[in-house]
């Protein structure tokens, strides 16, 4: 190998493979959006999935985007603007990745409000693929939520609003200023996602409190404090039971705020 090395620096013979710094460097910026992406999307922020596919899920992005999507990188001449660069493409990721998990989070708050309704609220559970404390119906609908989101190519929806980034924000022209008022609107939104996906149970147990408060009056010497609890349990695991048919469309009516909400973001930084 020594004789085969020393040949051909003799004979200066050199391989020209076509790559050159700058392809690298770019490579880099883009690998670096797509990997944060991935550490806070849904469905790709798992923990259960090993991170050498993650991170191999991510080069192959950033090999596929670089070939087929034409980006313009700006000008650089020392360390710190090319970090700087970095920060900024990190910053586009999540930001995009966080659009999106806070859409399908709504799920976790409309579950413990339906637990605080139905008085399961104790009942917490470790859920290890966001190694997080959540509530019974929370986890049930998360669920529930992922499967519907495969099968109706979520997936592939942010995939594809991720490439289409590279677009519409180019390479170091990440601008935070239009994000205030998308941000201030989703969070106004957040609250009233979950409460219509709650507000069945919540009409139920307003109900069922009403007729207990009247049976109280009616009837002193029974308990009703302990008989509401049974019932409010009973009730609110029935009326669930009732509602899993109209999942299709709750889960339909988040991915459509999902999506509004990833293309705000993304016009946002524009």
């Amino acid at each position: 190998d020594e004789l085969l090395f020393e040949t051909l620096m003799e004979d200066n013979m050199t391989f020209d493979t076509g790559i050159t710094v700058q392809d690298i460097e770019t490579f880099l910026m883009i690998l670096i959006r797509i990997a944060s992406f991935m550490t806070i999307a849904p469905f790709f922020n798992t923990s259960s999935a090993p991170m050498r596919i993650k991170l191999g899920l991510s080069v192959f992005l950033a090999m596929l985007v670089q070939g087929a999507v034409s980006i313009e990188v700006p000008e650089y001449h020392t360390i710190g603007q090319y970090s700087l660069l970095i920060i900024q493409e990190s910053v586009a990721g999540l930001l995009i990745g966080l659009s999106a998990y806070l859409c399908s989070s709504t799920i976790f708050f409309a579950g413990r409000m339906i637990d605080m309704e139905i008085g399961m609220s104790m009942a917490s559970m470790f859920d290890a693929t966001t190694r997080t404390q959540v509530s019974v119906s929370g986890n049930l609908y998360n669920y529930l939520l992922l499967l519907f989101f495969v099968i109706s190519d979520m997936h592939h929806f942010l995939l594809g609003a991720l490439v289409d980034s590279f677009q519409v924000i180019p390479i170091g022209g990440v601008n935070l200023s239009g994000l205030y008022g998308t941000m201030i609107g989703f969070f106004a939104d957040y609250f009233s996602i979950g409460l219509r996906i709650m507000l069945p149970i919540f009409a139920v147990t307003l109900i069922m409190n009403v007729v207990l408060a009247l049976l109280a009056k009616v009837s002193p010497q029974m308990n009703m404090f302990a008989i509401g609890i049974q019932l409010k349990v009973l009730v609110g695991l029935g009326v669930l039971f009732l509602l899993a048919g109209s999942l299709p469309t709750m889960t339909e009516f988040v991915f459509d705020r999902l999506r509004f909400m990833v293309s705000q973001t993304i016009k946002g930084m524009m």
